[in-house]
């Protein structure tokens, strides 16, 4: 039969299956299929219905471990057939552009990361949530929604799995369950597999745009005002050493990565990640990303000692994705030493909890220092927090910017600047309130002055609306 393709027969069975073809369509039938329209509603739909069943034919009977041996050249040649071949028995009103469209929808399913790539193109989907492999959820606009997405079964899952954590030298496996990675645009993977994933693979992906928001953008959606946006862009450039402090999903990093832009290009930025996914703007970037044991236990990297490393590569600033432990202690002996204007990301509610988490994190390093010579270094350090939090409806919000002013006895003394103020939800379960200035007005004005940077007094006014 024509449909058998013999250039992808190997030991195993058929890489690619036959397709039922229906009666011989005219010449001048299949020509008029090609080329009609697909306009209206019904063939809309048949078309969706054609690519569903497609896609479920070719996930639960192509033999995906021949396939991935084959050259790309010889799969996309094939696949080209099959679908013509398929348009034609479905009787399908395609023209070249959307033959060739659909085409490269199943090229994707079949050597990209199945499932997945539609998902990954989404740009209105945040997050993908896998709990095994016959559930997946996904965040749009902060809200969860379960999706009729399914692999075929849980070895397929962990083969695309697979190709992501080998992709930056990774691996996981039963000896290995955990892991952090990330793809090539910079979103961020975390996989957990059996035995942890009791239940089968569990698989977050933190999804990145391929543009970056920057801080207009993000005052245009809201997550802060013009007034707030012009202060920490001018913090930045006159290297004010800046601490971004949230929960989970609330938007730290694209906040930083927000932030960076306004760093000057002829400086050298040192970046250390777990797993690299910060997009800087800059010309002149070193990124590094921590490194997990091999399979006998050795040959760990973690953030301390890249944070050692970065001191000896002549930064101008360093900028650590996420300071969770005791590389803490370095990054404030860095940030204390010439290195003014870092910047790095903490999990805290509050930016009076974020200071605690640092106590707590320096106290790790395992230094023989007394409570205020630790408060001594973050308040000699880090002049500027800002505060970001997920609210109940899922927007994004910048809810503090505050000030540490120094150190009074044992006690950092910190005074908020701006700060966003619920008053209550909307029918539609919307959160509502507003920004306001506190009518206090921050000292590193004087180092703004110092840099050229001049900000009106009248941005720090209670009485005026931001």
């Amino acid at each position: 039969m024509a449909g058998r393709f013999s250039s992808f027969r190997t030991s195993a069975p058929s890489v690619i299956p036959e397709v039922a073809i229906a009666p011989p369509v005219e010449p001048a039938m299949a020509e008029a299929a090609a080329e009609a329209p697909a306009t209206n509603t019904l063939h809309s739909e048949k078309v969706l219905d054609a690519k569903v069943r497609l896609h479920r034919k070719l996930i639960e009977e192509i033999n995906l471990s021949a396939l991935e041996r084959l050259p790309e050249s010889e799969i996309r040649s094939q696949v080209g057939k099959l679908v013509t071949q398929y348009v034609l028995a479905e009787r399908l009103a395609l023209n070249g552009q959307e033959l060739e469209e659909f085409s490269s929808e199943i090229m994707d399913e079949m050597t990209g990361l199945g499932p997945l790539e539609p998902l990954l193109k989404d740009p209105s989907i945040n997050d993908i949530l896998i709990n095994g492999h016959e559930s997946v959820y996904v965040e749009r606009r902060g809200i969860l929604e379960r999706l009729a997405v399914r692999f075929k079964d849980e070895q397929h899952l962990v083969r695309i799995i697979n190709k992501i954590v080998a992709a930056v030298g990774r691996r996981v496996d039963e000896s290995h369950p955990l892991c952090d990675a990330r793809l090539l645009d910079g979103s961020r993977v975390n996989v957990a597999v059996r035995p942890i994933g009791v239940d089968g693979p569990l698989v977050s992906i933190r999804k990145f745009s391929k543009k970056p928001l920057n801080l207009s953008k993000l005052v245009e959606i809201g997550a802060l005002k013009p007034q707030m946006a012009e202060i920490l862009g001018a913090a930045v450039k006159a290297r004010i050493t800046t601490i971004i402090s949230g929960g989970t999903g609330s938007g730290k990093t694209t906040m930083l990565n927000a932030l960076s832009a306004f760093i000057s290009e002829k400086e050298r930025l040192i970046t250390i990640e777990d797993a690299a996914e910060l997009q800087l703007q800059q010309p002149h970037v070193g990124r590094m990303e921590t490194r997990p044991p091999n399979i006998e236990g050795k040959g760990e990297i973690r953030q301390r000692e890249l944070v050692k490393n970065a001191l000896r590569m002549r930064p101008d600033r360093i900028i650590l994705g996420e300071c969770r432990g005791e590389e803490a202690f370095d990054m404030l002996q860095a940030m204390n030493t010439g290195h003014e204007g870092s910047m790095a990301t903490i999990h805290a509610n509050t930016p009076r909890d974020a200071i605690s988490r640092l106590e707590q994190m320096i106290g790790m390093a395992g230094m023989p220092m007394t409570v205020a010579s630790i408060r001594g270094q973050i308040a000699g350090a880090i002049q500027l927090i800002v505060q970001l939090a997920r609210q109940s409806d899922g927007k994004r919000k910048v809810t503090s910017i505050s000030e540490i002013t120094g150190l009074e006895g044992d006690i950092i003394q910190m005074q908020e600047i701006f700060k966003f103020v619920r008053t209550g939800t909307g029918a539609d379960g919307a959160v509502e309130g507003h920004f306001q200035a506190t009518g206090i007005r921050p000292r590193f004005l004087t180092e703004l002055v110092n840099h050229g940077i001049r900000i009106e007094g009248r941005l720090f006014d209670p009485s005026q609306p931001l």
